[in-house]
């Protein structure tokens, strides 16, 4: 049975984490829990793009070889995917050579086929990004900023012939709506395409870069940094071995909105048609975080280190916010006002209060055992059904990738738990010796305790700690999967609370 094969980008070595980083990690990780949650036998891969010119400059600056400069490199993006709780089951590195291989194979399977030729290039080319540049691509007579120096260069080079897939390519966009994720971004690649491609030039001359895979063709060669990375989709999985097709084709590639064009969307699809190898299902394409209104970057000096908020704040806080101000597939706004006032508002206020409250008036009025729930009435009735409509519409949302209207809901719920207390007011009910205030006391705190547990079961993919903490201090094992868990049920009856814990503690004023 095929695995639900999941993959983001690969990080590029020549720069640090940051907040799209880790959004990135965070997102395909999200997907990975809930895949998991719902029965599903999940491979998550992430790694690190470690070939090109940059990484070689940047080695020779710092006075060491290029693969030292990466192995330094490749513990930050590691240490930060553990930092996350990223639960990937492998970290591919394009230096290991089960990925080398696999890239020479390529490469010797389109020379042999005749897609790829070698001739001489006289053009632009922009060493920030690695590539080669045409007139088309200058705005008003100028080279934007991206591309940083552009110098004009005469070289003989290979080519990888792409241009004779591309009425293949906008065909199979057409007919394949899922291809790429969300539909909108689809119209950016079908405009790329609207113009004849150029063939790709797929390899860079030892005298100008030796940090790369050698062509398996021509030893005076190494490959271009776009082609070599993009293969560890393929390469980590075990391609051309039995194990490939455990995986193959990914379901997601998580990729940021700034590579879809041309890389994802044009030169991987047509590599991979060219290799005889099938096309995966989907392209997830994330948009940027921005900070009042413009994309972060080092020279606006707005770049948000992912690492500060998790040392303060808590990583589940951090994947909550994330997760719940971005739109897959749109861009949002990051400001550390907003990140404290989901913090104290929706986790502190919300969901920390409510647990807090449940496990003092549990261990006060019931001696921290779950009791039975006797009494429906509208209260209790409108709780229930809310509960139910809650889960189901959450699942739903999270099917369809929309997990910040899905966190939306489930913590709309979580208030309503905090109102049906105030409504019940258990605190009056123990001062009286009835009965029926007795049953409705017991009945209170009950469902309390159940309508929490349904929402830590809902926000566990986004929040796995902290779920797991609330279900632990309701007396319950961590859950496994979603099946059966998200239905309202008695399963807590007799189980034993825990002591009174806070979940979000009020950050320091420094």
């Amino acid at each position: 049975m095929k695995n639900f094969y999941l993959t983001t980008a690969i990080d590029y070595a020549n720069g640090s984490p940051h907040l799209g980083h880790a959004y990135e990690k965070v997102l395909a990780d999200v997907i990975a829990r809930y895949k998991r949650l719902c029965g599903e036998s999940v491979y998550f891969l992430t790694g690190l793009d470690e070939h090109g010119q940059k990484v070689q400059q940047s080695a020779k600056k710092a006075g060491v070889e290029p693969i030292a400069f990466c192995d330094e490199q490749a513990e930050k993006f590691i240490s930060m995917c553990k930092l996350l709780d990223i639960s990937n089951d492998d970290y591919i590195r394009t230096s290991q050579e089960r990925h080398k291989k696999v890239v020479r194979q390529i490469l010797q399977m389109l020379y042999d086929k005749g897609d790829i030729y070698k001739a001489e290039y006289k053009g632009f080319y922009s060493t920030r990004q690695e590539q080669f540049l045409q007139e088309k691509d200058r705005v008003d007579g100028k080279w934007p900023e991206i591309f940083g120096d552009v110098v004009e260069i005469t070289e003989s080079n290979y080519f990888f012939k792409i241009q004779q897939y591309q009425e293949w390519l906008v065909d199979y966009i057409k007919k394949n709506e899922d291809f790429i994720f969300p539909r909108f971004r689809a119209k950016q690649v079908m405009e790329f395409l609207k113009e004849p491609l150029n063939d790709l030039c797929i390899s860079r001359p030892k005298e100008r870069l030796e940090w790369g895979i050698e062509l398996p063709f021509d030893s005076g060669y190494v490959t271009y940094v776009w082609f070599d990375a993009l293969v560890n989709y393929i390469s980590a999985i075990g391609y051309g071995t039995d194990e490939f097709s455990k995986n193959w084709p990914a379901d997601f590639h998580v990729i940021g909105k700034d590579i879809l064009v041309p890389p994802h969307s044009v030169y991987w699809p047509i590599m991979l048609h060219a290799a005889g190898i099938e096309l995966p299902k989907s392209l997830l394409v994330h948009g940027w975080w921005m900070s009042s209104g413009e994309k972060m970057s080092k020279s606006l000096g707005n770049i948000v280190n992912p690492l500060d908020l998790v040392e303060k704040f808590g990583v589940d806080a951090f994947r909550y916010f994330l997760m719940r101000e971005m739109n897959v597939g749109q861009d949002s706004d990051f400001s550390f006002d907003l990140f404290l006032t989901r913090y104290t508002s929706d986790l502190g206020n919300d969901l920390g209060n409510l647990l807090s409250r449940l496990l003092n008036m549990g261990k006060r009025y019931c001696a921290s055992v779950v009791p039975s729930a006797k009494v429906e009435e509208e209260f209790e009735k409108q709780l229930i059904d809310l509960a139910r409509e809650t889960s189901q519409e959450v699942l739903r949302l999270y099917d369809g990738m929309q997990f910040h209207i899905g966190l939306e809901k489930t913590f709309a719920f979580i208030r309503a738990i905090n109102r049906y207390a105030e409504q019940r007011a258990p605190w009056k009910l123990a001062k009286s010796e009835a009965e029926a205030d007795k049953l409705a006391l017991e009945t209170t705190l009950a469902n309390m305790a159940e309508a929490l547990r349904v929402a830590s079961v809902l926000i566990a993919p986004i929040m796995p700690n902290v779920s797991a903490k609330i279900l632990t201090l309701l007396g319950l094992e961590n859950i496994e999967k979603f099946e059966g868990n998200t239905e309202w049920s008695n399963v807590l009856e007799g189980k034993t609370l825990g002591a009174q814990e806070i979940l979000f503690p009020r950050p320091t004023t420094e």
